[in-house]
Order: structure tokens, then sequence, then C-alpha cells
């Protein structure tokens, strides 16, 4: 269940006195779901809720605006893929500056001890709370013992010998490295937007695209990629979704532009959401359109041979 709070006064009696994790949970990769998992365990222990407490904003859009990498996730999908690790509640906590200008023992006592009343805390070691970012692992051990709190410091994840991390994966999909960012996430990298209309050059050439808009994530670098696309009715449809310009046309524009295989239909003003598994190939300028209709036809078949075998492993 997923609830919104602009006060820890009023938090549901109901999600007292279980256990706790802290953080922006950002992308929710396999680090992520260690925490979580260890925060299972601990609720259970204890006979109470798992809790993950999240921020919308994140308190560096308020602190640096315009400075801020762009999130891996909207809160929703955020949500989604935390209760899916097996967590009870997410509670997105709206940050503010009353929020931000709290000490670490005010932001403690007021959020952890009287708004959820937890018996437990899990938190990973690079931890920080309270204003500047004053409060560490230090400081919330001893808070913890103070109001006899249990606490566990989860070590951080590695992969192939490196650290997993929200920057990690946002630098390999920027990258377009979307197949060994998939490897560090517990879902696939996704981005949601709104279809638009567009130029209507892919429908001329017998490839017709959605165009979307309203993409509030980061979007992976310029490249065709194999996607598979959720419908607002939840059906699931095989595409190549091109990022970037269309030079063949000297539109250098960047756009997202997705061709669902094999549909038919309306899509202007659905939201869809795209789960990238591959990059096919980089952006490319042909001599002619007929040249690109030849590869665009080559990269559909290779992309619904390769989401094909994907579903069937």
């Amino acid at each position: 269940m997923v609830i919104r709070y602009r006060t820890a006064k009023n938090v549901d009696p109901s999600l007292r006195g279980g256990a706790v994790s802290i953080g922006n949970f950002d992308g929710v990769h396999r680090g992520h779901a260690a925490l979580l998992s260890r925060l299972r365990a601990m609720a259970d222990q204890l006979k109470g809720p798992a809790i993950a407490v999240t921020f919308d904003p994140p308190p560096s859009a308020i602190l640096r605006p315009g400075v801020m990498p762009p999130q891996l996730t909207t809160i929703p999908r955020r949500a989604a893929l935390i209760e899916e690790c097996g967590i009870d509640h997410v509670i997105v906590y709206e940050t503010d500056w009353d929020l931000l200008q709290q000490s670490p023992q005010r932001f403690f006592t007021g959020l952890i001890v009287d708004g959820l009343g937890a018996r437990g805390m899990v938190e990973g070691p690079n931890f920080f709370f309270g204003k500047n970012r004053a409060g560490d692992t230090r400081l919330l051990k001893q808070l913890c013992r103070g109001h006899d709190i249990e606490l566990e410091i989860v070590e951080p994840q590695k992969h192939s010998q490196s650290l997993i991390s929200s920057t990690r994966v946002r630098e390999l999909i920027l990258a377009g490295d979307v197949e060994r960012a998939n490897l560090l996430l517990t879902q696939p990298f996704q981005i949601s937007g709104t279809v638009v209309s567009g130029a209507a050059r892919g429908r001329e050439i017998g490839f017709p695209t959605a165009n979307l808009a309203e993409i509030s994530t980061i979007i992976p670098g310029p490249g065709v990629y194999a996607c598979r696309v959720w419908l607002a009715s939840g059906c699931c449809v095989h595409a190549a979704t091109n990022i970037g310009p269309n030079p063949t046309f000297d539109d250098a524009g960047l756009k997202v532009e997705v061709h669902l295989i094999g549909f038919d239909g309306n899509l202007y003003g659905q939201t869809l959401a795209l789960e990238f598994l591959a990059r096919v190939r980089d952006v490319a300028r042909f001599d002619s359109a007929e040249a690109l209709v030849r590869q665009l036809s080559s990269d559909v078949r290779w992309i619904d041979k390769f989401l094909s075998s994907q579903a069937s492993e």
C-alpha cells in the first residue's frame, strides 16, 4: 500500500511498531533489494509491518534545483518495485523546507519514534539524514540505542566487483547499455510517456510510430532498442524504439519513436510504458528512404525474434 504524508503526526496507527528503512530507492536496484530483504526479515521477527519511506520530490531537487540528475523511476513505479520486494507499505513523504531544516535528532524523533513508533531500522552504510545531511549511521546507532530500536546496517552489493548504485545504473542507461543496467536492477529499465502527434513519416514508409512526450525520467542514449510495450489496456506488444534524431530526413530533434510490431490502432493521448531489453544499433543516416526501410525491416525481424526468445526462457 502506498501512502502519502506531509507530516508524521497523522500516520495511520496500523503502521506503527514495525521495521523501517528510509531512502530514495531510485531505480530499486539489487542493492536496494538486499536491504529490503533484510527489512522484511526484521519486520517478521518483530511481528510488525515492513515500511519503506521515500521522498517526493527528492531533497536534492529543492536544495540544488537544476543540478539534480534525472530520476530512474517515477514514484508510482518505484513504489510498485519496492512492494514487489515484499514490503508492506511505502510511505511517500512530501519534501518541503521544514523537513529539510530539521536537525537529525528532530527528524528521527518526529518520524521514527513519534510517527511510526518503529522497533527496528535497516539502512545502508551511506545513510545520511537531517539538515545538511549532518546525521550519519554513527549518530543513527546512538539514537536507536537510546530508544530501544533495533538497527541493522546492510553492506552495499557488488556486481562484477563494482558497487551497485543508482549512479552506476544511470551512467549505463545514458550510455545506451540497457542490458548491463538491467543486470543491476530488480526489473528491466522502464520509461513511460504520452503518445503525441508527429511528422507521420513512419506511416508513409510503412513503419508507423507512436511519438512519446511527457517522459519524466531519464531516457536512454540515442539508438534503436528492443522493447516490450504495455498499452493502457494492459496488453503487451513487441516494439522497435528509436531514440534520438532522424538524420535521414535531416531532423535533428531528440525524439522517442516507438514502432509497435504487428499493432494497428489509434494510440494518441494514451500512456505507454516501455521496457528496454536490448540496444540494437546506433542511429544512422541512410542514402534513401528505401535503404532506411530495408534496415527497419531487418531491425523489426531481429527484435521480434529476440523478444519472443526472451519470453520463452
